[in-house]
């Protein structure tokens, strides 16, 4: 076959995978970023009716990422041994179930209960399917897929937001709070949408009776081909994986990206209802959902930029700096400015992590890719770290905006950190346009 023949049937190919699953691994990170956030939006209303204080609120939101950090590990093992049908299908219905049991909640300890579980519980997906894309996709795409899927974050905060809003405002139907209506109701989607994916998921392109025999054979070749050159460079036993200097570097980076996304996540409702002076209901998520429409536009365009043009690294470095520098402003800034700075800090700190994702997907192989990505992802106790360590830097400097100055100057050095990556990226996608010669 000539190159460009073998190149036109990939695209093809790719173009048939990615209108399959990529849009249904997006409404499953919709939920499932749903289910996690939407403690934001009951914070007042949990304080009003169950008591919980500003602190207890700050350690529940994080204990999240407790549970979470230290379950993906052996879910993903799990996942790369009996596929991502049966996996997907039971976590999904699992933390589905987990977070409708919010509405039972009584006080401190059983918030913090239930958040626990939830993590232990939903800590499976997003690993499993930073693992499941590769074995789909071919890594010079690789960064445009992830930066679809990662769309599921500002769409889950764009309808979300509204939504939740106006659940909030079902206060006392049928008996129960609006908070409650909130958790049960965005509970019970993760249970429907994690039924319907046992019937639509495949394993692996090679169970995918959806792409043609000649398609699914040129692109085993490929990826047969890249999994070779990983394998190559790569730890080739989880132990030196767990060791490895380029593992643990890229385990600091995530985990400092997460401690900015949380750090804007947990509390973008507050500081919204403040600066536009209004209680949290659905103006407050009307107005919370304008950061994350930029941020949807910044996930369509930069991931595909930083695939076309090869510059990974130096993208995710900038895009870094910029939401620290937004981050620093934010505080003293009035409602048109301030909503404004936190549309930049957003858009970088979500745009960023599909591309972030193109380094370590680039580097690790076989069952070490599979808990190598999960080691990363031990980077979500950022998300535990976010919330405590902003309401201690406000006590200590007694300073409502001492944390978020906090938080902002870790997201800087996140950008120096980002800059010393070893961008192997280029390197795969020469390997992967050789092979197809």
């Amino acid at each position: 076959m000539h190159w460009k023949r073998d190149e036109g049937e990939l695209a093809a190919t790719v173009a048939r995978m990615r209108r399959r699953l990529v849009p249904f691994l997006m409404l499953m990170y919709v939920v499932s970023f749903l289910d996690r956030s939407n403690i934001g939006f009951a914070k007042e209303a949990l304080e009003a009716t169950v008591g919980i204080s500003p602190a207890s609120y700050a350690l529940a939101a994080g204990l999240f990422f407790i549970s979470y950090s230290f379950c993906g590990f052996p879910s993903n093992l799990v996942l790369h041994k009996v596929g991502a049908r049966v996996w997907m299908t039971t976590i999904m219905v699992a933390w589905g179930l987990a977070s409708t049991a919010t509405m039972f909640v009584k006080g401190d300890v059983s918030l913090y209960t239930v958040r626990l579980l939830l993590g232990c519980t939903e800590a499976g997906f997003f690993p499993g399917v930073i693992l499941y894309l590769t074995f789909w996709f071919p890594a010079r795409v690789r960064g445009e897929i992830m930066g679809l899927f990662y769309v599921g974050v500002p769409i889950a905060m764009i309808f979300g937001g509204p939504l939740s809003g106006l659940l909030l405002e079902m206060h006392n139907f049928a008996g129960l709070h609006g908070w409650q209506w909130m958790f049960m109701v965005e509970g019970l989607i993760a249970v429907l949408v994690g039924i319907a994916a046992y019937w639509y998921l495949d394993d692996r392109p090679a169970n995918a009776s959806w792409i043609p025999a000649d398609e699914r054979k040129a692109l085993a070749k490929i990826l047969s081909a890249e999994e070779s050159e990983r394998r190559a460079s790569s730890p080739a036993k989880l132990l030196a994986m767990i060791r490895d200097r380029r593992v643990l570097h890229f385990l600091a980076i995530y985990s400092l990206i997460q401690i900015s996304t949380y750090g804007v996540v947990f509390y973008l409702p507050t500081e919204v209802a403040a600066l536009i002076q209004k209680p949290a209901g659905i103006e407050v998520g009307v107005v919370s959902a304008i950061p994350w429409v930029i941020a949807l536009l910044a996930m369509l365009w930069l991931p595909r930029a930083a695939d076309r043009t090869r510059r990974h690294r130096a993208i995710a470095a900038w895009m870094m700096f910029a939401g620290g520098c937004a981050s620093f402003a934010f505080p003293t800034a009035g409602p048109r400015a301030g909503i404004f700075a936190l549309s930049i800090a957003v858009s970088a700190f979500i745009a960023v992590q599909p591309i972030f994702w193109t380094f370590p997907t680039g580097y690790l192989a076989d069952r070490a890719a599979a808990g190598g990505i999960a080691v990363i992802t031990v980077g979500n106790l950022g998300g535990f770290v976010a919330p405590n360590l902003k309401v201690l830097a406000d006590r200590y400097f007694h300073s409502g905006s001492a944390g978020l100055y906090l938080l902002a100057g870790l997201t800087v050095l996140n950008a120096g950190l980002i800059s010393l990556v070893k961008d192997g990226r280029e390197g795969a996608a020469l390997a992967s346009a050789t092979n197809l010669s």
